[in-house]
This record gives C-alpha cells, sequence and structure tokens, in this order.
C-alpha cells in the first residue's frame, strides 16, 4: 500500500487582535445602547435587559484571552458589532481564496513544492464565501494548480474529514500531492451581540501538504497511519443561513442566521463521544492512548479538551501532551487542531505517534494519527 505523508503546513494570521478587555469594553457598550433604547419594554416586562460581559466570564467559560480577525473596528464598533469587508469584484481574488493561498505557499515551502506539483486541492472550512464557483477551482488558480479541486464542509471537523480524503485520493492513485486548505473567517459568522457567545471565534487560515512518502524531499514527514470520521446528527450547534432563506422570506440578520449552540449541552454530549472515538481508533491500530506521545485537539473549550485527555489517559495533563493556542486565537473552527500541530511538533523524535483530533458540529468527530518519520 502507498505509504501518504504530511509534508508540510502552513498559517495565514490575521493582522488584528481583539483581547477580551477590548471585546467586553464593545460589548459592554453595544448593552448599553440596548437596553437605553429598549428601556420601555424592559421595565413593562416584556424583554429582559441585556447582561454585561466581563473578561473574567469569558476566561472562566472557554480560556481564550484574545483573537486575530481581519478587520477589528467594524467588530468593536457599539453600533455595528460585525466586521467590515469590502465587496470586491468578480475579476479580484476573493478574500477567503487570498488568505487561503498566502497559507497554502507558505505549506509548500515547508514541503519542497511548487504549487504547480499539486493536483488536487481540497478547501475545507465551516463557511464558505460563496455557493460558486467552488472555492477551491479558485485557490488552485491562485497557486498555479493542476487536476482538480472541490469544497468541503463538515464545520469544524473539515479539516481533519478532507485529510482523509487527501489520503484515500494519494493511496488510491487518483491524486500525487494534495493541499488542504482551511480558511476560517470565523468572524463573519459569529453573533459579537450574544453575550453567551460573542468570545468565541477568530479568523485564520491553515493548510496541509498530503502526498505520497517517496516523492516527499521534506525533513519533517508525518506518516498517516490512520484515520477515523464519525458524524452523529444533532441541533445543538446549528447556523440557519443559507441561499433558501430568501425563498422563505426570512429576516437575514435573524438570530438563527449566525453561529448559536446550547454549550453546556455540548460540553456534556461531545467530551465523551470524542474521547471514545479517539480510544477507538487508536486500538484499532493497536496503540493505547498512553502510547500517544501528542494529541492535538479541537481548540474550543479549555475545559473540554483537559476532560477528554483526562479520559484517554487517566489523569491530569499539562500542555506538553496536549498544547493550547485556543489562549492565543481563540475557536478558529477546523483549523484549531491543524494550528496546535502546526506549531507544536518541532521537539517531537522519530517515531513518536501523534493525534490530530477535531470535534463539532454534526456532530462531526474526525481523527488523523500521524507517526514522525
Amino acid at each position: 500500500m502507498t505509504r501518504v505523508v504530511i509534508s508540510g503546513t502552513g498559517l495565514y494570521r490575521p493582522p488584528h487582535v481583539i483581547t477580551n478587555a477590548e471585546l467586553v469594553e464593545a460589548f459592554n457598550a453595544y448593552a448599553a445602547l440596548q437596553n437605553e433604547k429598549n428601556a420601555a419594554a424592559i421595565a413593562a416586562g416584556e424583554l429582559p435587559a441585556m447582561v454585561p460581559s466581563s473578561v473574567e466570564f469569558i476566561e472562566k467559560a472557554s480560556g481564550i484571552q484574545q483573537r486575530y480577525v481581519i478587520d477589528k473596528q467594524g467588530v468593536l464598533d457599539p453600533t455595528r458589532m460585525y466586521p467590515r469587508f469590502k465587496e470586491r469584484p468578480d475579476d479580484q481574488i476573493s478574500l477567503m481564496a487570498e488568505i487561503a493561498a498566502d497559507a497554502a505557499n507558505k505549506a509548500l515551502a515547508a514541503a519542497g513544492k511548487t504549487g504547480a506539483q499539486v493536483d488536487m486541492v481540497l478547501c475545507a472550512a465551516a463557511n464558505m464565501q460563496r455557493a460558486y464557483p467552488a472555492m477551491a477551482i479558485e485557490i488552485q488558480q491562485a497557486i498555479g494548480a493542476g487536476g482538480y479541486g472541490f469544497d468541503m464542509n463538515v464545520a469544524c471537523s473539515s479539516a481533519t474529514f478532507a485529510i482523509e480524503q487527501a489520503a484515500n485520493a494519494v493511496r488510491s492513485g487518483t491524486a500525487n500531492c494534495v493541499l488542504v486548505v482551511n480558511p476560517e473567517i470565523t468572524s463573519a459568522h459569529l453573533e459579537w451581540r450574544d453575550r453567551d457567545c460573542h468570545f468565541i471565534f477568530g479568523d485564520v487560515c491553515t493548510a496541509v501538504i498530503v502526498e505520497r512518502a517517496d516523492t516527499a524531499t521534506s525533513a519533517d514527514c508525518w506518516e498517516i497511519v490512520g484515520t477515523k470520521l464519525a458524524t452523529q446528527f444533532s441541533n445543538s450547534i446549528r447556523n440557519n443561513f443559507g441561499f433558501m432563506n430568501r425563498a422563505e422570506d426570512s429576516d437575514p440578520n435573524a438570530r438563527d442566521k449566525t453561529f448559536r449552540q446550547e454549550g453546556r449541552k455540548v460540553f456534556k454530549e461531545v467530551v465523551p463521544l470524542a474521547a471514545a472515538h479517539i480510544e477507538a481508533h487508536l486500538a484499532a491500530l493497536g496503540f493505547e492512548p498512553t502510547a500517544v506521545r501528542r494529541f492535538w485537539l479541537h481548540q474550543a473549550n479549555l475545559g473540554m479538551n483537559q476532560l477528554v485527555i483526562k479520559r484517554l489517559v487517566g489523569k491530569e495533563v499539562g500542555d506538553d501532551l496536549a498544547p493550547l493556542i485556543l489562549n492565543e486565537y481563540a475557536n478558529t473552527a477546523s483549523a484549531g487542531s491543524i494550528i496546535a500541530f502546526h506549531e507544536h511538533r518541532a521537539d517531537l523524535a522519530r517515531g513518536d505517534l501523534g493525534v490530530v483530533c477535531s470535534f463539532g458540529a454534526g456532530y462531526s468527530i474526525g481523527s488523523v494519527v500521524v507517526r514522525k518519520l
């Protein structure tokens, strides 16, 4: 069987940082404006008053300390509270393709490849900028790749699901070198005006090169030992924005047209699912969780990650076994586990085993077991 490796990764990090203190200041200003506007209805008991947020609340609930965003001004404007992007003409590269090409070129450089050597592009993200043409095809053109490309969306598991498709394509011979790219402009689908979730997301883009081991020239190659995907339907994380909204005569700005979740329910249900998934995957490959040198987990919630690892290895562990990037980047949807892998693998030795795992809306869970070559 053809051996398949990850031979390079790339990361696009937006230029702007929003700290929790800045975010809280903007949210509380917005809440004050809304309470003033609706003072009569609030006094009559027809509407609840908006409750202010706080840095302490955010960090206790999530472990997040800041996030990177493509646009900061619009998000922090109490009269707007979402990013402001300039519409681009059709003959100009789209914003999502632009950041994807940036991350892709960095991954190609790390792998010692050129865009022309890529013969498959997978754009896998929680949201696509448009319906068609596929973002992957625009990215393919931007980096000078051949072959074919298509878009994938499995919410926060999009990257791991795409890596399996990439590995399968290489093994079957339908592709030799695959670019998996995850442009996550999550600031555009976050409801920044909702206290329960206004702090969760940040923007970023990751890229991974997947290719045949016998064509890889990078000194930093990771064999894909196995992949495992699972889905189980749940409404606990949902976004109803889509092309049919207009036909339904629904309000495009209604609360359900942006990210929403039942956080406590998600925590309670996803932790055991993710831990059991990883354990079963490792067992099928003949490994115990204690044989894993590092876990690069989805970065949604500090407590969730800590509990998943505790269930796997039976004890509290530190960042060395399961590194955290959530505090700096916030939740970056499908890119989170890839950022962790990108930034925290250089110290591992040849033969070390690792697990990249994502979990999110769907529910969807994807794991990729890798070994340092």
